[in-house]
C-alpha cells in the first residue's frame, strides 16, 4: 500500500468516526475532498482547528462560547426572569432559531441516564441550582427532549427548585398544526390531554 493510499484510507478512517456517517459516505467525503482545491479542504481543516482551540462553554450556561459568556448572556435585551433548561448547545440553537424565546438558557450537556452511566452529577444541574438560588428568575421551562431519561432529567430538576419560588414549567407537548388524529400515537395523544390549554 503506498503512502497515499494510507493517507487516503487514514482520512476515511477519521471520517467514519463521526456520528451518522458509515463507511460509504466516509468514502464520498474523503474522495470529494481530494477534488476540490486544495485552499477549499485546507479551509475546512483550518475550520476545525480553530474550533476545537477557540470554542469553549460559556461560564454562566454552558453554551457554545468563544469567549468567557455566550452570546446570549451578553445579550442586555433578553428576559432575565425567564430560564430555559436543554439538553445540549444544538437544543439551544433549535429553539433560537423558532425565534419567539427571548429569555436565558442553561445546557446540562447531556441528561440523566443511569443505563449509559451518566448521573445527576456529570452534569451542569449544580451550576443551574446556583443560578436560580441566586437569581431573579420567575419561571424555569424544562425544555429537555420527550424522552425517559429527559423526563426523568426534567422531574430530577424540578425536585432541586422545589425549595425556590420559581415557576417550573415544561415545554408544550402534542397533536402539531395539520396533523390527523387518528394518525397520532397513543403517546402523542397522551401528552395532547394531559398538557390541554383553555380556549
Amino acid at each position: 500500500m503506498s503512502a497515499e493510499s494510507g493517507s487516503v484510507d487514514d482520512l476515511v478512517q477519521q471520517l467514519g468516526r463521526l456520528p451518522g456517517i458509515g463507511r460509504k459516505s466516509a468514502e464520498r467525503l474523503a474522495y470529494h475532498l481530494l477534488r476540490v482545491p486544495k485552499a477549499e479542504a485546507l479551509a475546512l481543516a483550518d475550520a476545525i482547528r480553530r474550533v476545537r482551540e477557540n470554542v469553549r462553554y460559556c461560564e454562566t450556561c454552558f453554551n457554545l462560547s468563544e469567549g468567557p459568556a455566550c452570546e446570549v448572556c451578553r445579550d442586555p435585551q433578553r428576559d432575565p426572569t425567564r430560564l430555559c433548561i436543554v439538553e445540549q448547545p444544538r437544543d439551544l440553537m433549535s429553539l433560537e432559531q423558532a425565534g419567539v424565546y427571548r429569555g436565558l438558557y442553561h445546557v446540562l450537556l447531556g441528561r440523566i441516564a443511569p443505563l449509559d452511566g451518566i448521573g445527576p452529577d456529570q452534569l451542569t444541574i449544580d451550576p443551574l441550582v446556583e443560578r436560580v438560588r441566586t437569581g431573579n428568575f420567575q419561571e424555569v421551562i424544562m425544555a429537555t427532549n420527550p424522552t425517559l431519561e429527559g423526563d426523568g432529567t426534567s422531574l430530577f430538576i424540578s425536585n432541586q427548585l422545589s425549595e425556590f419560588s420559581v415557576n417550573v414549567t415544561r415545554l408544550a407537548r402534542g397533536i402539531t398544526a395539520g396533523s390527523v388524529l387518528e394518525y397520532a400515537n397513543k403517546e402523542i395523544l397522551a401528552d395532547a390531554l394531559t398538557g390541554r390549554q383553555k380556549l
